[in-house]
C-alpha cells in the first residue's frame, strides 16, 4: 500500500511499489491526462511534476513518489486557467493534442526556472518533448505568451 499526494489529495493505492507512476495515475487513480508515449522516457508525453520537478512518469517508480507532491495536468489549475494552458489555447497549439499534457507540464517547469526564456532556452528545455505533428513554433510562441501572462499577473 502506497500513500501518495496527487493534485493536493492524499490517496492510498495498493500496487507493487515498482509500478511506473504513469500506470498508477492512469489505471488506479483514473487520471488519464498523462499519456503513454514510448515507455522509455524519450518522448515526454508522460511528464508530471514531482515536488516541482518535471519527471517522466513512465520510468518513475511509484515508490519514488511516496512522501512527495505529485501534480498531473488535471491538477495544474482548477479551471484549466494556468497561464501556460491559457497561452496554449490562445496560440491554438495542438493538432492531435496527444503530447500536449507533457509539453505543458514541461513548459511550466521551464517558466518557473526561467521566467523570460529566449527561443534557444525554450528549444533546449523542450527538446525532450516530441510532437509528431510538428507544432514546435506554436509551442515556442505559447511559452513566450505564458511568460508575458505571468509578468502581467505579478
Amino acid at each position: 500500500m502506497l500513500s501518495l499526494n496527487v493534485n493536493n489529495k492524499q490517496v492510498k493505492v495498493e500496487v507493487d511499489p515498482n509500478t511506473p507512476l504513469l500506470w498508477v495515475l492512469r489505471d488506479n487513480l483514473d487520471l488519464v491526462g498523462t499519456k503513454y508515449g514510448c515507455g522509455v522516457a524519450q518522448c515526454g508525453a508522460c511528464v508530471v511534476h514531482l515536488d516541482g520537478e518535471a519527471v517522466r512518469s513512465c520510468v518513475t517508480k511509484a515508490k519514488r513518489a511516496e512522501g512527495k507532491k505529485i501534480v498531473t495536468i488535471e491538477g495544474l489549475a482548477e479551471n484549466n486557467d494556468h497561464p501556460v494552458q491559457k497561452a496554449w489555447i490562445e496560440e491554438d497549439v495542438p493538432q492531435c493534442g496527444y503530447c500536449h499534457s507533457g509539453q505543458i507540464m514541461s513548459a511550466v517547469v521551464l517558466l518557473k526556472e526561467n521566467p523570460n526564456p529566449s527561443d534557444e532556452d525554450i528549444d533546449i528545455a523542450m527538446s525532450g518533448n516530441i510532437c509528431r505533428c510538428g507544432t514546435y513554433s506554436r509551442i515556442r510562441k505559447a511559452i513566450h505568451l505564458a511568460a508575458e501572462i505571468n509578468k502581467s499577473n505579478s
